[in-house]
């Protein structure tokens, strides 16, 4: 088992503009599909499996967010990227760095998913790990290529990997301070040139270049990203209903289906 991990980050900044009829005038995570938000189910899930502290990295509409963390006193707090119209995901991590000590969770704000994701990820023996699934059909998948279980290389477009892709990026993952610090190195030299720096397929991959990071697999995990609307039909359609069951399973003690 890896080191203990009580801290999460969550990325948050970004204007949602292929969800605007859907989120008009609030960020993406403010999605209900449920009785709450989705960004607020997913720190309840944080915070039941140990997680005593919450970074949220606002932008668009952040006005929601501070409230949140108003609700949750002592476990949420925010950072704000104010170049959130023009960077991308590594430079809102990075908004985040005085804000971090030791490992931590990294999320995107607008994931639905089941308790067995942070389970994953939290007993897994590797310091730093990026979490897949098995293919999900969802549409904009992020292809994984890791030989030996180490990530190599993700492109949305399967066919530029080589013939060892292991899976689909969920977008949880584990980060430990020695990678969370060669990421900034490598970012700090990226953002001369632009802020549109992601820290997925940009910078998890440089860095898995000189550091080992694992890629666990699950391959039933249920989980969606809300990025579009044909991803949104999908989380309605069925998803969401299942991973609320698996949720509810969770919280009365009942081991979930895969344990």
């Amino acid at each position: 088992m890896t080191a203990a991990v009580r801290s999460a980050v969550i990325l948050a900044a970004g204007q949602g503009k292929r969800l605007r009829a859907e989120v008009s005038g609030y960020p993406k995570g403010f999605l209900r599909l449920g009785d709450r938000p989705i960004v607020e189910e997913s720190v309840l899930r944080l915070l039941t499996v140990g997680i005593a502290e919450v970074v949220i990295v606002t932008g668009y509409s952040a006005g929601h967010y501070e409230a949140l963390a108003k609700a949750y006193p002592g476990w949420i707090r925010t950072v704000h990227n104010a170049e959130f119209a023009h960077s991308g995901s590594m430079y809102s991590l990075y908004c985040a760095r005085d804000a971090l000590r030791g490992p931590f969770l990294l999320l995107e704000s607008d994931l639905i998913y089941e308790p067995r994701a942070l389970e994953v990820l939290l007993a897994q023996e590797a310091a730093d790990a990026v979490l897949l699934s098995g293919p999900t059909g969802a549409g904009d998948e992020v292809h994984v290529e890791a030989p030996g279980g180490l990530l190599r290389a993700m492109s949305k477009d399967r066919a530029q990997l080589g013939p060892e892709v292991a899976g689909e990026l969920v977008g949880i993952s584990l980060i430990s301070a020695p990678l969370f610090a060669l990421m900034q190195r490598i970012a700090a030299r990226a953002f001369r040139k632009s802020l549109a720096f992601d820290y997925e397929t940009d910078c998890l991959v440089a860095a898995g270049r000189e550091r080992p990071i694992a890629c666990p697999l699950v391959p039933d995990l249920l989980w969606g990203e809300i990025d579009d609307p044909a991803q949104l039909r999908r989380a309605r359609s069925g998803l969401y209903r299942q991973i609320t069951a698996l949720d509810a399973a969770a919280r009365n003690g009942i081991a979930p289906r895969g344990h």
